[in-house]
């Protein structure tokens, strides 16, 4: 009666374990589902978002026009495009290709990404952001100062290698 009360125990506490070990899983599963290159709502470029210790960023890994036009302003005509608006003069020169875009975000539950920031290099301004999976597998990324509610959100689609168009082509929020 003992070995067999004993066994009914351990085959319960084994059972919770695989219970926790898969919600684990599952979760870490969940937390990545924004790792993957994204093409932005205007297509003009894609981001890659990378998981690095913890939290998650993301860098600028295509153009669609790297290079400044020919009747550019500045007298960059035909160079690759540099963070020119940046406030900070010693980071005007950094390629926009591997800028970093948005970073410092981590993973709240409910496909909700939260606690980072995004920079937009047409402006060179950062905002706080945050970033959330849509059920058709679309990024709404919101940037906004102070609260949510002052701020611009845009849709990014996944972007499928090998094609030149993202995964899907829904443009709704």
């Amino acid at each position: 009666m003992y070995k067999h009360h004993m066994f009914k125990h351990i085959r319960y506490l084994l059972m919770i374990a695989m219970l926790l070990i898969s919600s684990v899983i599952f979760g870490a599963n969940q937390a990545d589902a924004i790792v993957g290159v994204w093409t932005t709502q205007d297509g003009k470029a894609r981001v890659e978002i990378v998981q690095q210790n913890g939290l998650y960023l993301g860098r600028i890994v295509w153009l669609k026009e790297p290079l400044y036009p020919a009747d550019d302003d500045q007298g960059m005509s035909g160079k690759a495009k540099v963070d020119r608006k940046n406030p900070n003069a010693s980071l005007k020169t950094r390629p926009i290709i591997g800028l970093p875009l948005v970073h410092g975000f981590h993973y709240a539950g409910a496909e909700e990404w939260t606690g980072g920031t995004i920079y937009d290099p047409e402006s060179g301004k950062t905002y706080s952001c945050k970033i959330s999976l849509r059920s058709d597998g679309a990024l709404r990324v919101r940037g906004y100062v102070g609260i949510s509610l002052f701020g611009r959100t845009e849709i990014w689609q996944r972007y499928m290698p090998g094609t030149d168009t993202p995964a899907t082509t829904a443009k709704t929020q």
